[in-house]
């Protein structure tokens, strides 16, 4: 679960990446969640875009793809989403939590 200042961080980050993958007319398959779980291992954030003639949301299909691949959803605008998980090995370094 990341927090906000995280979530802050992470959005940065992303902000100047573009969209690797679509969701198209076809939704979500078993090869997206494929592609996507694999880029995670290598990447930790990538940007995703839902086109207008898919089925989902932006937030739905941010919400099965990250529930399919054990990721974090940091932001969803308009069509566009942005997912964190991280690799066995970070190379993004996030905000440590204050513990009180």
């Amino acid at each position: 679960m990341l927090t906000s200042k995280q979530r802050a961080f992470l959005r940065g980050l992303a902000n100047s990446m573009d969209a690797i993958f679509q969701v198209g007319h076809n939704g979500i398959g078993d090869q997206l969640i494929r592609q996507v779980d694999e880029t995670l291992a290598v990447r930790e954030l990538m940007k995703l875009r839902v086109l207008e003639t898919s089925p989902v949301t932006a937030r739905e299909a941010a919400d099965t793809i990250a529930n399919a691949v054990g990721a974090d959803v940091v932001q969803v605008i308009g069509y566009r989403f942005v997912l964190y998980r991280p690799a066995k090995e970070p190379k993004i370094e996030l905000p440590k939590v204050k513990k009180k």
